[in-house]
């Protein structure tokens, strides 16, 4: 049996702001064709289908066409909820769609039993831990008493275990799909490489490294399908990321997008498995330097059609900086401002280093400590003399 690993689809998600859904759509469309290229009889979305809890009717469009696509290719589909996918309206008509091979795992109680698929070897149960927070665990299960994932999926893989031993045993194969931080030492942390700057919803998902999963909980699994890592990661043969099949941030610009094939051979043999390199509809890159050098004709065509993050480097902020980038960068989206020369203030305090000074001298020191060194400009002198003047006039009248 093929199974095609994937997930973090994040449909809704912003890139710094600006829509990613067409850029989404295109990949979402090649998996589909990838099902059909491989004869892939399964897809695991492994969660965080949607980028929120509440997503916008044009989320479920994105959502419907995709996993069309999935089922007109010949695969069936497992869909599990993430910390960002809201249960409830995910799993919507979950009992519905599983007739037409969509299989919508959201609901906790429900986390032993499997979709069960059939090859010529024979079942294939693949089990989905809905994002488990342990207060919703013991919710479902009152015998959970644990609050950490490590403990909710320890309790999860037990009772899976459990149900996989009395559905076939050593004849069943069981894949499991979690969406979770794992990491292959206790108490390591694991830090997702999308950054998350600019985010307004962002569920908490680990607690001072306390919530990291051993892989070792998943044991007994012939293969884990993970999820919530952006980027591509295996921490062995049996369990692994698929990454984001999009960037989402400028943390996410080295590395390939893609999802795992995982073959199935018979009981008890290692699963095959294969990268699958999905399109970048658009690149993103990081430029540094002064306005001048990337303002400069012949410079960095290859940002030209790329998200840009731009490094300033000029000891001063230019003036205007992001809309003259953007006139030869369009999709420059982060402008920082890191000079490359730091002005030394000395160790003395602002209280110190203006004490006695006169009002022009003090705006003067006001201005060069703002600016990085550099004090007013001579029509900026002016300015100041004027002002300062009027208001000595003006409490002289008083």
């Amino acid at each position: 049996m093929r199974i095609l690993h994937t997930s973090d689809w994040h449909i809704g998600r912003t890139f710094h702001g600006h829509s990613t859904g067409e850029h989404l759509a295109h990949v979402l469309a090649a998996i589909g064709s990838a099902v059909a290229e491989h004869a892939v009889d399964a897809v695991i979305v492994a969660g965080d289908v949607f980028d929120s809890s509440t997503p916008k009717a044009e989320a479920f469009t994105m959502l419907n066409a995709a996993v069309s696509a999935i089922r007109e290719a010949g695969a069936a589909v497992v869909l599990t909820s993430g910390n960002h996918d809201g249960p409830a309206r995910l799993g919507h008509m979950a009992r519905f769609a599983a007739f037409g091979g969509v299989h919508v795992l959201t609901d906790l109680a429900a986390l032993a039993t499997p979709v069960v698929l059939e090859d010529a070897h024979g079942d294939v149960l693949i089990y989905g831990i809905p994002y488990p927070h342990p207060e919703f665990l013991r919710a479902a299960f009152p015998a959970f008493e644990g609050t950490t994932q490590a403990a909710a999926h320890a309790f999860a893989m037990g009772l899976i275990r459990d149900d996989a031993a009395a559905r076939g045993g050593a004849d069943a194969r069981v894949v499991v799909a979690a969406h979770t931080f794992c990491s292959g030492e206790a108490g390591a942390a694991v830090h997702d490489t999308a950054e998350e700057s600019g985010r307004t919803e962002e569920r908490d998902i680990s607690r001072g490294g306390l919530d990291i999963v051993p892989p070792a909980t998943f044991d007994g699994a012939d293969y884990v399908a993970l999820g919530h890592i952006h980027s591509h990661a295996t921490l062995s043969h049996r369990v692994r990321y698929s990454g984001a099949p999009l960037r989402f941030s400028f943390g996410e610009i080295s590395g390939s997008k893609g999802a795992w094939l995982v073959e199935l051979g018979a009981p008890g043999t290692e699963p095959a498995v294969e990268r699958l390199d999905l399109p970048t509809p658009r690149a993103a890159v990081r430029l540094e330097g002064t306005l001048e050098e990337l303002l400069a004709d012949g410079a960095h065509p290859e940002a030209e059609h790329a998200w840009v993050d731009v490094v300033l480097t000029d000891d001063q902020r230019p003036r205007d900086a992001m809309r003259l980038i953007q006139e030869r960068y369009p999709h420059a989206v982060t402008l920082t401002h890191r000079p490359a020369h730091v002005a030394d203030h000395g160790q003395a305090s602002y209280s110190e280093r203006t004490r006695g000074k006169t009002d022009a001298e003090l705006v003067e020191a006001f201005l060069a400590f703002t600016r990085n060194g550099h004090g007013a400009t001579a029509a900026e002198d002016a300015l100041i003399a004027d002002a300062l003047g009027a208001l000595d006039a003006t409490e002289a009248t008083r």
